[in-house]
């Protein structure tokens, strides 16, 4: 098991910014590829951004590229979601999801259980 554990949700106004954090606790996070997904309301659950376990890469929905950015604090044992400009349409719960030595996004095994992000218009 890795417990993922995600916080910085909250509510903010359309055009500002949150920073999503997943921490793991009794498991190495630099060892996995980590990604973020989110569910919108009576919507399906969509990937939102990865990182490679190993190489550096990341990987973007074409909804958020050039707005979020995936980032590693493997001293900290965390990973953030950096979301910039945020709109309505970003209204989600955020997940934080890893899987072991994982480097383009795939299906993830450990899954946090969610922040919310409110984007009011």
């Amino acid at each position: 098991q890795v417990p993922l554990v995600e916080s910085g949700g909250g509510l903010v106004q359309a055009g500002g910014s949150l920073r999503l954090s997943c921490a793991a606790s009794g498991r190495t996070l630099s060892n996995y590829g980590v990604a973020w997904f989110r569910r919108a309301p009576g919507k399906e659950r969509e990937f939102v951004a990865a990182s490679s376990w190993n190489d550096g890469n990341t990987y973007y929905a074409d909804s958020v590229k050039g707005r979020f950015t995936i980032s590693r604090a493997n001293a900290k044992n965390t990973v953030y979601l950096q979301m910039n400009s945020l709109k309505p349409e970003d209204t989600a719960v955020y997940y934080c999801a890893a899987a072991f030595r994982a480097t383009s996004p795939r299906a993830y095994d450990y899954w946090g259980q969610g922040t919310q992000v409110t984007v009011s218009s």
